[in-house]
């Protein structure tokens, strides 16, 4: 059976370490010999493959219908603070958890719509490199820049499941 799946790097690529997915995105296109997003391209417009990969500025559900067509997703993000190693990978439930503190989506909570509105319940992974460095510029530290290839070979790992 065919896995379809699709990677969703997310963050903001002029906040230093927060743009690493888009770094991560990159390379996994490289290769997997697809063509690499310019800066300000979402990917949106390229899918239909076996592996799908697209970088958002943030999750919103503007994206559920497409992801239905998925049978697995990979999130790709930072993450901040030391509970985490630096580079974790582990399966995402769908749960929603309600809050007021934030206007972003997580995957759970993306997860947790699909399921309601579409009937939908793909494999889902989060891959998360912790982000060290938030500041107003557009070069990674040189710990999260490390941390790049190990983040697709966990990726092309999961694929290859």
């Amino acid at each position: 059976m065919d896995c379809k799946t699709i990677i969703i790097g997310y963050g903001n690529i002029y906040r230093a370490d927060d743009g690493v997915a888009f770094a991560v995105i990159n390379e996994l296109r490289r290769q997997l010999g697809q063509k690499l997003l310019e800066e300000g391209d979402t990917g949106l417009d390229e899918l239909g493959g076996e592996n799908d990969s697209i970088f958002l500025l943030q999750l919103v559900p503007e994206i559920m219908e497409l992801l239905a067509g998925y049978n697995r997703i990979i999130f790709v993000d930072a993450h901040v603070g030391s509970d985490l190693e630096d580079l974790n990978c582990s399966p995402v439930e769908a749960q929603y958890i309600s809050s007021s503190f934030t206007h972003h989506m997580t995957p759970s909570a993306l997860l947790a719509f699909l399921k309601t509105m579409y009937q939908c319940e793909p494999e889902a992974y989060m891959v998360s490199i912790r982000g060290y460095d938030f500041d107003f510029k557009r070069t990674f530290s040189s710990r999260v820049q490390a941390l790049v290839q190990p983040a697709v070979d966990a990726i092309l790992k999961v694929i290859d499941q």
